[in-house]
């Protein structure tokens, strides 16, 4: 019967590359998982499932997971791929902690210590943008803790991949799709969740970069933080809108956005504003159909719950890194004709 290791040398790949195409774990590049199938088809190769997850099961992986948002439904979906992909890895005992927290670095420590005293093997967050956490990713690494971040990033960390959108290419797509919006000179507010929170951080710069490369008449006018939560983001546009009642664009970097969005409704303003807004979550999809919104970008939220994981377990299976740091999710846009 053919091996795991005669095929991964015949196709000039590794075993744990091959163990990933055999049993649909993790992601490798679609030339080498042709190769890999076509090779093992060749030497009728049959997996032994039964002693793999047997092996698997007796170290009984247990899982962290850490997101922002306790109320923000951008990570609802991102937890049901988590669990999708729990579902699918069930065979090899794997099991999670999740926790919700707010944008608080003191709240972040203290969850990824409470995880780490509950044995987790691995560790899938979305980081608070500081050194200390930097810090922390790598003092797990060194404890043989791997972690993957999730939605936003942190540089630099020995983290073993990012999973989630290239922020700043999103920004630049928010500025240029409100360029095609708008005509002429054009005041915009900014409503961003928090500056502490690379994502947002680099959507706020791809945009401003945007603007400024290509000479477009776009002003930002000023720039109010939410903490992704709806109540402080009516509060946040309500008084945008009263100090700059010409504003033409609202963009929204992160949630918050139904709040934002009932406060446009009530300032009962002479001229709707365009509004760029991330996501589809179900408010979303509700202010868009009503046209308050008027293009949305998203960024397939289950599929990075499913990645992230994907990603993490095969290593912890495999001992292998992934074969790219930065996993990227497709932006797509939506506009009320699409929903």
């Amino acid at each position: 019967m053919a091996t795991i290791k005669e095929i991964a040398e015949l196709a000039g790949v590794s075993r744990g590359t091959v163990d990933r195409v055999l049993n649909h774990r993790g992601f490798v590049s679609p030339d080498t998982e042709r190769k890999v199938l076509e090779i093992a088809s060749l030497l009728h190769y049959q997996p032994n499932k039964a002693g793999m997850a047997l092996a698997a099961q007796k170290k009984k992986y247990h899982i962290g997971v850490l997101l922002f948002g306790e109320e923000n439904p951008f990570f609802d979906e991102v937890i049901d791929g988590l669990n999708f992909r729990q579902g699918e890895l069930s065979i090899y005992g794997c099991t999670m902690t999740i926790r919700r927290i707010p944008f608080d670095l003191a709240t972040q420590l203290d969850a990824m210590e409470e995880l780490r005293a509950d044995g987790i093997h691995g560790l899938i967050l979305s980081p608070y943008n500081a050194p200390e956490i930097r810090q922390k990713i790598d003092a797990f690494w060194d404890d043989g803790i791997p972690c993957v971040t999730v939605n936003t990033d942190i540089p630099n960390s020995r983290r073993i991949a990012y999973v989630g959108s290239d922020y700043y290419k999103c920004g630049q797509v928010a500025a240029g799709l409100l360029c095609l919006m708008t005509h002429g000179e054009t005041k915009v507010g900014i409503i961003t969740g928090s500056h502490n929170v690379l994502c947002h951080e680099e959507r706020i710069s791809g945009f401003s970069d945007y603007i400024t490369a290509h000479h477009a008449p776009v002003h930002t006018v000023d720039i109010a933080v939410n903490g992704d939560d709806d109540y402080r983001s009516y509060g946040a546009v309500s008084s945008l809108l009263a100090a700059h009642p010409d504003i033409g664009a609202l963009y929204f970097t992160a949630a918050g956005v139904y709040g934002g969005c009932r406060a446009i409704l009530d300032a009962e303003l002479p001229r709707m504003p365009v509004v760029i807004t991330f996501d589809a979550v179900p408010t979303t999809k509700k202010m868009l159909q009503k046209g308050v919104i008027t293009a949305t970008i998203c960024q397939h939220p289950k599929e990075q719950g499913v990645r992230s994981l994907s990603l993490l377990v095969d290593y912890l299976l495999t001992g292998e890194l992934p074969e790219q740091t930065f996993w990227h999710m497709n932006l797509d846009i939506k506009i009320r004709e699409s929903l």
